[in-house]
């Protein structure tokens, strides 16, 4: 995976969720995904696990921004700083919090996904 490889994955990931297109976000993750952040105790195992989160997430949440600030890449490993933002559908309150993930690629599709933010950003 080279840097603008990743940089092409992970934008067309931004797009989609941006644009509530919840289709084209899922299908830049492979069927057998693995995903953890610091709201999961155990990791999401499948993507169809995480289509539930996702679906149920943008029941809730409308997306406002997200950026990548720094992007590193080391084989099928990819490391990135991200800033996101968005709009609670029901109460309008806006949050905002930043975040680091860990992910490995596979065949062009994210494999294995593990965030790291503080859960106090997003109550």
């Amino acid at each position: 995976m080279t840097r603008a490889e990743a940089l092409g994955l992970f934008a067309r990931r931004r797009d989609a969720w941006l644009a509530g297109d919840l289709d084209a976000y899922l299908a830049l993750f492979a069927p057998d995904l693995v995903f953890q952040s610091p709201a999961h105790a155990a990791p999401l195992v499948g993507r169809d696990a995480f289509e539930k989160l996702v679906r149920s997430s943008a029941a809730h949440l409308e997306p406002q921004e997200f950026e990548f600030t720094d992007l590193a890449v080391d084989g099928d490993v990819v490391l990135a700083e991200w800033r996101i933002a968005a709009r609670h559908r029901t109460s309008g309150k806006r949050i905002e919090w930043w975040g680091m993930s860990t992910c490995t690629i596979r065949d062009g599709l994210i494999a294995r996904w593990r965030e790291y933010w503080n859960p106090a950003d997003v109550a």
